[in-house]
């Protein structure tokens, strides 16, 4: 056993000491390094999203932070000042005091950091997407699942922890509009106008590394128009995957839990001119999904940029920035984050809905922080969101290949188009792998 599993067992172990004891998580105690029985936690991508995800776990001790922007840095150090800190998360990977690490990068560095700290013992939060591939969700998957109850995943899909998506999951899987056979979800975020890229190369900024910034990515030169923030870099495919891979692990989710979807038999997808470099201005997707239990076969809808599902009557989705609408027997259901409308409206003015069955979270980083403490599983934990992105993934790939895939999960390809294998499974730059 080595010694982070053994001290995450003290950890667990003095957890449920305390709680049989009635003390709670705040005053468990434990012989170990970090002060109070908290959590040794490393902060990998520190500014931007990386902040905010830094807040949400500063209830236990932030012991390392890493960013390739050394401004960044030091305004994360400024804030933890007892953290060490790094420029490259590898580094970060050595300090051997650690128990966890949140992973808030580039997308094309989430699955790499988050595999090589699973290696390790570190139990893993990681913004979404997961991965920026498809090879890659899946390791990610797998490798978590092979060290279940060793450590504790989450993406970062703060919206799970809603009681909206609660309620609508409660309503679909209650029957409240009857079988589901369609669902349509959608984002009016826009790709970019121009895909080209700069003609010309610029110096790096003094401040930033930018060959850790391009991590796995292939060699290009600097730019400062890939940089203004995730809306600009994750257009590149070199980066990120547009707003399918961003916005589609928040929207898709509702569906997918609720629909308990996993695997997809075909996926197809259409947008705006296809371009070497970059996601479309627009895109619309079509995943086609097997009966799974209770739940019948349905078709799944993706759309963003300029389009948007037919709108029901007396809504207009147009004046819908985000939303899902579920197609079922006996009506619909229109949801966003905050609200959900059963139609039709008339139908419904009386409908009492079923008492709620899933239980209020604790919190989007309190439950990894528990799963970490306890053993007991996140929700949003890599077996299940790592399917998620999976899934979202392939979109792109039907779209790049502009081909209607045949899906074979069980040995990840599209049995009918072998050029989207390198899409699939990306390659890497020289001197990065994926499981480190």
């Amino acid at each position: 056993m080595t010694r982070r599993t053994t001290r995450r067992r003290m950890l667990q172990d003095s957890f449920a000491m305390g709680m049989a004891v009635g003390l709670g998580a705040a005053k468990f105690g434990r012989a170990g390094e970090s002060p109070n029985g908290k959590l040794n936690i490393g902060i990998i991508g520190a500014q931007g999203r990386g902040a905010a995800n830094a807040q949400g776990v500063a209830t236990e001790n932030i012991a390392a932070l890493c960013d390739v922007n050394d401004e960044n840095l030091a305004k994360a150090g400024a804030a933890y000042p007892q953290a060490k800190k790094y420029s490259d998360w590898r580094e970060l990977l050595q300090q051997k005091d650690l128990d966890a690490v949140v992973i808030s990068t580039t997308d094309h560095t989430h699955a790499l950091a988050g595999v090589w700290a699973m290696n390790r013992g570190l139990s893993v939060y990681c913004e979404k997407p997961l991965a920026h591939s498809v090879y890659e969700a899946r390791t990610m998957q797998d490798k978590y699942k092979a060290n279940k109850g060793r450590l504790a995943t989450q993406m970062g899909t703060q919206i799970h922890a809603t009681d909206n998506y609660r309620r609508v999951v409660e309503l679909i899987q209650g029957g409240a509009i009857g079988p589901v056979r369609e669902a349509h979800v959608w984002c009016s975020r826009q790709g970019l106008a121009n895909g080209d890229r700069p003609a010309e190369a610029q110096t790096p900024p003094a401040n930033l590394h930018w060959d850790l910034w391009l991590g796995p990515a292939p060699e290009r030169p600097f730019h400062s128009s890939y940089l203004p923030g995730c809306m600009t870099w994750e257009q590149w495919w070199d980066f990120g995957n547009g707003c399918i891979g961003d916005m589609g692990s928040h929207l898709i989710d509702l569906p997918f839990w609720a629909l308990r979807l996993g695997d997809p038999l075909t996926v197809q997808a259409e947008g705006s001119p296809l371009r070497k470099e970059t996601y479309p201005e627009w895109l619309k997707v079509t995943w086609e999904h097997p009966a799974r239990g209770d739940m019948p076969a349905m078709k799944l809808h993706w759309y963003d940029g300029i389009k948007r599902p037919e709108s029901p009557p007396g809504h207009d989705l147009e004046q819908w920035g985000i939303g899902v609408l579920f197609v079922g027997d006996d009506g619909m259901l229109l949801a966003d984050y905050g609200k959900r409308i059963l139609l039709p409206e008339e139908k419904f003015k009386n409908y009492q809905p079923p008492a709620p069955t899933i239980p209020p979270s604790l919190g989007h980083y309190e439950e990894w922080i528990h799963a970490i403490k306890t053993g007991q599983p996140s929700l949003c934990n890599f077996e299940y969101s790592g399917k998620l992105v999976e899934h979202n993934l392939l979109g792109t790939v039907a779209f790049r290949t502009q081909s209607k895939l045949q899906w074979d999960a069980a040995n990840l390809r599209a049995t009918n188009c072998p050029e989207a294998d390198k899409l699939i499974k990306r390659e890497y730059r020289q001197g990065w792998v994926l499981d480190g």
